[in-house]
């Protein structure tokens, strides 16, 4: 009781105003939201805590948008439907020695969240419920295996079109191999079984090198090498291979960075035949408009050039994508991804962001546009 008694409470607000403006709707969608979200983490008692996320989220002003869940498909989708949630509730045990125990629902973000991620953009976050183990073998290696036995998407809690959940029987395995001061190796191993959604399921092995080269004290150059092999598994009836690649490398100093990347999801002309991510935080990849969730048919080439910086009080991000098909070379398109956060007053953060998505023989031209302003106590 005392460990319950002396546990801390957080609250957080996360208002958003999204706006959506796609070529092949007649309206555009204009989505106000908030989220409030109420935390508590207990203290430990023998090396058992206890963590709770309720979340709540609603229409706050303008709600002329389709959530997937109110009906309004003549409008663009925010995927950010109204319903109050247990977001996370879990246990966790740090009685064994190098080694971390968690049991239930719970955020899950592996390495960059290309494969495993909790799509954190969203006003509803992807949860997991989960038994997670990860263990220290030395300064240099650390593993971590989780099984899954459901993912609570961000078109929940309430159920429809797409699912709220997908049950699952899957296995997310990883290891990190410090290759030295400033280089490092993960293998990893992602074996997605769902119930509810066959078509979806897949096993995908890769690796994964990132490092960093330093000029001298000032001028670094950080790069990124990865390949991973995706295939059929459990009850898809899609027999496939998918390959996936990217490369990034980059310039970096104290107030600005530069990167350059080249990021490949293979297809073959058949949609059950490509490289897909479907635990991903999609919107972190090939543009924050949104047009790439699902992989083309014949694949996708992402050339990008990222650039972010410091100016006074602001965090800026400039990014530019150039999409085309992986078979065949045919464009897809360019788009443009512009960002200004200004985090203040200890507690508060406004963020200004644009996405403008040119369409060139894939989907229709998008312009996306937000004001999000959040708090946190």
């Amino acid at each position: 009781m005392q460990a319950l008694r002396d546990g801390s409470f957080g609250l957080a607000f996360r208002y958003r105003y999204e706006l959506v403006d796609q070529d092949s709707f007649a309206a555009d969608a204009n989505a106000s939201t908030l989220r409030t979200r109420l935390t508590y983490t207990s203290e430990a008692f023998r090396d058992f805590s206890l963590f709770l996320e309720m979340d709540d989220l609603r229409p706050a002003g303008a709600d002329s948008f389709n959530s997937t869940r109110n009906g309004e498909t003549t409008r663009p989708v925010v995927a950010d439907p109204k319903g109050t949630d247990l977001n996370q509730a879990a246990v966790q045990y740090s009685g064994f020695a190098n080694t971390g125990l968690v049991l239930g629902r719970q955020r899950i973000n592996h390495a960059n969240q290309r494969f495993i991620g909790g799509v954190g953009w969203r006003q509803n976050e992807q949860t997991y419920d989960a038994l997670e183990v990860a263990h220290t073998f030395s300064d240099t290696l650390e593993a971590r295996y989780t099984y899954v036995s459901n993912v609570n998407r961000v078109f929940g809690p309430s159920s429809g079109v797409p699912a709220a959940d997908l049950r699952s029987s899957s296995h997310f395995l990883d290891a990190n191999y410090d290759l030295s001061a400033s280089a490092s190796l993960m293998g990893y191993a992602y074996l997605l079984d769902f119930d509810n959604a066959p078509a979806a399921s897949n096993q995908t092995l890769g690796l994964r090198l990132t490092g960093m080269l330093d000029f001298n004290e000032r001028v670094t150059m950080p790069y990124v090498v990865e390949y991973a092999r995706q295939g059929d598994y459990a009850n898809n009836s899609t027999d496939y291979d998918a390959d996936y690649l990217l490369l990034e490398a980059g310039l970096s100093w104290p107030d600005y960075n530069v990167k350059l990347g080249y990021e490949v999801l293979e297809g073959d002309g058949t949609p059950e035949r490509t490289f897909t991510t479907p635990l991903a935080t999609l919107h972190a990849f090939q543009g924050w408009a949104d047009r790439f969730l699902a992989t083309p048919a014949n694949g996708i080439e992402d050339l990008y050039l990222k650039v972010t910086g410091r100016v006074g009080v602001l965090d800026l991000t400039a990014v530019y994508h150039d999409f085309s098909a992986d078979t065949g070379g045919g464009s897809y398109g360019d788009e443009i991804d512009l960002s200004a956060g200004w985090a203040f007053a200890e507690n508060y953060s406004l963020l200004l962001k644009l996405a403008s998505y040119r369409a060139d023989g894939f989907a229709t031209d998008t312009l996306k546009f937000w004001v999000m302003l959040s708090a946190s106590f």
